[in-house]
């Protein structure tokens, strides 16, 4: 009799195989509050990787870290319409502490663009102070209704960019930087994802924002989902809390503003992309661990092998970890291993050591083949950045060849109805098209140009909006 699959196989049912993969690759489990995740070590040593790479291309633009407070008294949300209007339904209100109600009920942050701004309005004093460029690392609250792990969580983690400029120019500049040389330079460069830059529609932009600045990437199911997004406030925040800078001619001036974030949500995005019915595969750019380096069986010379060159390939610079538990089965080592999406697999045997080879398991490509013990260190950072471009390769190839260039609603609604997406001149969908494409369960993921650029405006000549079923 066939042995039962590991996973459920993703063509029978993509969102059972999804949840099989979190679990079993030990990402992540459901918390005890409904809503709530615990993202286990592996999947927390993803997020670590993801931090540290973002962190330091953050820090390249000047921005510096900082902590705001969890929470919010509940009368800042009212200070900007729009801004609390988009968050409403998602609020959790503290409104008892220390055995008493409180006189002022307190909202757990879904953003923290009100109670930075309360910051920003007494930091501001003068043109000397601009541009002020503040990041956190953090978690939010917003209460999800149909919770999904890393996808959709009422508490999850990220990051939040918070700036203020003397210009609308200088503003709308640094959100387009943040957006192009920070996130999708690392999206496509570590996580080895094809996203589409593109713009919001007024419909779908961040509420309180001018412009919404998104990167879009297809999953292996078809549908869309939001990676990051850089949004230009203008001044509306401002304006709430009064931000004002004496410039140099000596007037008082608003200031312009920006903010962006990514999330935990590029876990899932890296599970639903690049992951297979064997498991997950991790860009090697990415991978807390590259390589790993088994014994097969406990003979005490391929123990001192496989320990040997796990050394070697650490002064290599390679993230690796010897595995010489061979009090659990290889099979099952390895199985494990390959679930998690370790780029490399190195095994090792008695057998493998009378020839002066290791067998090399690459999880991308997938296959094994001998290799010269002598020749290890020096290959494996060479297959590491072939099977980095090959996810890369995959990705874009299968976005490529799952949109469509349409010329009508009707065209646009089949496509995404398939679970492929569709490009359709915005002058002929248009606001009202857009309204009737949620009868379809689809939405516009952004505008493009035609040449695929981020367009200048809503309604520059030649927009194109990408039509999706999303996450």
């Amino acid at each position: 009799m066939a042995k039962a699959p590991v996973l459920t196989p993703q063509a029978a049912d993509f969102p059972r195989w999804y949840q099989d993969l979190i679990t079993k690759a030990e990402l992540a489990d459901g918390g005890p509050v409904r809503g709530t995740m615990v993202i286990r070590p592996y999947g927390y040593g993803l997020w670590e990787r993801m931090q540290s790479e973002m962190d330091a291309r953050i820090k390249e633009t000047g921005t510096q870290n900082a902590y705001f407070p969890l929470l919010i008294p509940q009368w800042y949300l009212t200070r900007e319409a729009d801004h609390v209007e988009g968050f409403a339904p998602e609020l959790a209100v503290v409104t008892h502490g220390g055995g008493k109600e409180l006189e002022e009920p307190a909202v757990v942050r879904p953003t923290s663009e009100m109670i930075i701004n309360a910051s920003f309005s007494k930091w501001v004093q003068s043109y000397r102070d601009l541009p002020l460029l503040i990041n956190q690392w953090a978690n939010v609250v917003r209460w999800e209704l149909r919770p999904r792990l890393f996808l959709r969580t009422s508490e999850f983690l990220w990051q939040e960019g918070h700036t203020a400029h003397a210009t609308y120019e200088e503003a709308r500049a640094f959100a387009a930087h943040i957006h192009r040389q920070v996130y999708e330079d690392f999206m496509v460069n570590v996580l080895a994802m094809d996203v589409v830059p593109g713009r919001k529609t007024v419909k779908e932009r961040f509420a309180g924002a001018v412009n919404t600045l998104t990167l879009e990437g297809m999953m292996g199911d078809g549908k869309a989902l939001q990676m990051a997004t850089s949004h230009e406030l203008g001044q509306n925040f401002a304006k709430a809390f009064n931000t004002r800078y004496l410039a140099k001619d000596g007037r008082q001036e608003l200031v312009w503003q920006t903010s962006w974030g990514s999330t935990t949500r590029m876990i899932g995005a890296l599970v639903m992309m690049h992951g297979d019915d064997n498991g997950l595969r991790v860009p090697p750019r990415l991978a807390q661990i590259q390589a790993v380096v088994l014994a097969i069986k406990g003979d005490e010379a391929v123990l001192a092998k496989v320990r040997e060159l796990g050394d070697r390939l650490k002064a290599a610079g390679v993230r690796v970890q010897v595995d010489d538990r061979t009090d659990t089965p290889f099979g099952r080592r390895a199985v494990d291993w390959e679930l998690k999406g370790v780029p490399v697999r190195i095994e090792v045997g008695p057998r493998d050591l009378e020839n002066g080879t290791a067998m090399l398991a690459r999880r991308v490509p997938g296959g094994k083949e001998p290799v010269s013990l002598d020749s290890l260190v020096s290959l494996l950072p060479t297959v590491l950045e072939e099977d980095q471009a090959l996810l890369l390769k995959q990705s874009r190839e299968r976005r490529e060849s799952r949109t469509a260039e349409v010329s009508t609603f009707e065209e646009a609604v089949e496509a995404a109805t398939a679970g492929d997406w569709a490009r359709i001149p915005w002058a002929v969908l248009g606001e009202e098209g857009e309204s009737k494409l949620a009868d379809h369960a689809a939405t516009v993921r952004c505008l493009v140009a035609e040449d695929g650029s981020v367009p200048e405006a809503d309604d520059a000549p030649g927009n194109v909006a990408v039509v999706a079923r999303a996450y």
